[in-house]
């Protein structure tokens, strides 16, 4: 019982082992899915153990992280409570929307819970993962996950009140859109391909990056390099007209919409 033991082997699952070799984790990481092709990319790419069923997953288990979709996790769990033997004390969701006191109902007051929220820049050591702890979480339960999850990145303790506003806004895909949408834009505009991700990619990170060096005030910032009349205050003034904030705004609910019809699964 020396494991932390992931229960799927799916893109996040993949990205957490990835960040954790990447850091020098030495604990042992064991992978348990249903699917033998996921198994051995994450056996080639981090150095992973595998396990041929829950129970023998379990009797490993030090650390149990549930990796699986949303609506897959009350399935799995019922797997778990009928595997054989126990799942361990410590254990960690990474499901959005579902909530403590559900994971708690489906395993038991035994059981100590976790919801966590990495992202799958977390694979090259970047990532921000929000954590809350359920009520009868101990103090050297809390900080072995937070010792787990600051080796991928930057973690915050937040209230389950809002760990799905969170989910919402904190998203890699948010980035990955804005890239897009701004180098389509480029290329309409007359820019080749390259160029248009290029401008677009540095006009996005180093405007966070110096944002987060210069630790300025954002809307200092954003009078600083959109001057009255020029080009940047232009363009962002046309954005705002055509309701830049509001589907930003739109969006965000949306995802907190579908976080708690994930709660219901």
């Amino acid at each position: 019982m020396n494991a932390t033991v992931f229960l799927g082997g799916g893109r996040i699952a993949s990205a957490m082992a990835a960040g954790l070799r990447r850091a020098g984790y030495r604990k042992t990481i064991v992978v348990y899915d249903r699917h033998p092709a996921k198994l051995r990319v994450l056996r080639r790419e981090s150095r992973v153990e595998t396990a041929r069923d829950l129970k023998s997953a379990m009797l490993r288990a030090e650390m149990m992280i549930v990796a699986v979709r949303p609506a897959s996790v009350a399935e799995i769990l019922d797997e778990v409570k009928h595997c054989g033997t126990s799942a361990p004390k410590l254990c960690v969701s990474l499901a959005a929307g579902i909530p403590l006191s559900r994971l708690r109902a489906w395993l038991g007051e035994k059981t100590h819970w976790v919801r966590a929220m990495p992202s799958p820049v977390c694979r090259v050591g970047r990532g921000l993962t929000a954590l809350c702890f359920d009520r009868n979480v101990t103090k050297s339960e809390r900080a072995r996950v937070c010792e787990l999850f600051k080796g991928v990145g930057v973690v915050i303790e937040i209230s389950e009140s809002k760990f799905d506003a969170f989910t919402a806004v904190y998203s890699s895909s948010h980035g990955y859109h804005a890239l897009a949408a701004l180098a389509n834009a480029g290329q309409e505009a007359g820019l080749d391909r390259a160029t248009a991700m290029l401008a677009a990619a540095h006009s996005l990170s180093d405007g966070v990056s110096y944002w987060r060096e210069s630790q300025s005030w954002l809307p200092d910032l954003l009078r600083e390099a959109a001057t009255l009349g020029g080009i940047a205050a232009a363009t962002m003034s046309a954005m705002d007209e055509a309701g830049y904030s509001q589907s930003v705004s739109k969006g965000i609910k949306a995802g907190i919409r579908r976080a708690r019809l994930n709660s219901r699964c």
